[in-house]
């Protein structure tokens, strides 16, 4: 499948809340999207392929990058978007000088965490009953990034 991995802009902010509505049970609105974009400290990725396939969401605080969401539409699943967005978000984090990456993810869903897995993240905690709509654990995945000594 063909895609390319772009920066978010506001011309995608329609599609990606349409996209948060089928995967989330707490969507982000198209307003908090755009809102969002504004901040310095975030950083949007776009799949796109005819159209938003996926996305990912990023923010970086004092060298700590959050994956905020990721989420691709069903028909575009297990083509190696979801990977090839964790990815570029990974090396960007890399790239501003942060010293780790980490999310959440529902204790059941088993898809997201050996993706996450196989990327190099490792759990590191639960978080009880952080997910409603069911209510759910979350377990927290972290992927450190090695600081290369200078001698």
């Amino acid at each position: 499948m063909n895609f390319s991995v772009t920066e978010m802009n506001i011309g995608h902010v329609p599609e990606i809340a349409v996209l948060e509505k089928e995967c989330f049970s707490s969507p982000w609105s198209e307003n908090a999207l755009s809102e969002e974009l504004e901040n310095p400290d975030s950083h949007f990725l776009v799949a796109e392929a005819d159209g938003v396939a996926g996305y990912i969401g990023v923010q970086e605080i004092c060298g700590e990058a959050y994956i905020t969401n990721i989420a691709v539409f069903e028909p575009f699943r297990k083509a190696g978007i979801g990977r090839r967005l964790l990815k570029a978000a990974i090396d960007g984090a890399m790239s501003r000088g942060c010293e780790f990456i980490t999310l959440e993810v529902r204790v059941s869903n088993s898809a997201a965490i050996s993706l996450y897995e196989s990327e190099g993240f490792e759990k590191v905690g639960i978080r009880k009953n952080f997910y409603a709509s069911p209510v759910e654990d979350g377990a927290i995945y972290t992927k450190y990034f090695s600081k290369e000594v200078s001698e």
